[in-house]
């Protein structure tokens, strides 16, 4: 079950990484771009969600007895993870 709580903090960590890049994605976007600010932070949201969905149906195939320890922990560290991130950008301004 540790294994699982360990696995799960380190998927959501991973997935919070394409909202970073959304982020930078959406400060370089010019007004007359197509992609524009609310397409490439969309962007991010559903990568990051495609990852959480596709680790946890992978978790509950091969290892249905630690789906929910895995899946609390990835939710988790990605909670922790965009609120530090959040608090660390508003304490840089």
């Amino acid at each position: 079950m540790v294994a699982a709580i360990i696995v799960g903090i380190l998927v959501g960590t991973l997935s919070f990484t394409p909202l970073i890049a959304s982020i930078r994605l959406a400060r370089k976007a010019s007004p007359t771009s197509n992609l524009g600010h609310a397409g490439a932070l969309m962007l991010g949201v559903l990568l990051s969600f495609v990852i959480l969905a596709a680790t946890l149906v992978i978790c509950l195939l091969a290892f249905r007895e630690y789906v929910v320890p895995f899946a609390a922990a990835e939710a988790g560290a990605l909670l922790v993870f965009a609120t530090v991130f959040g608090f660390m950008r508003q304490v840089r301004r």
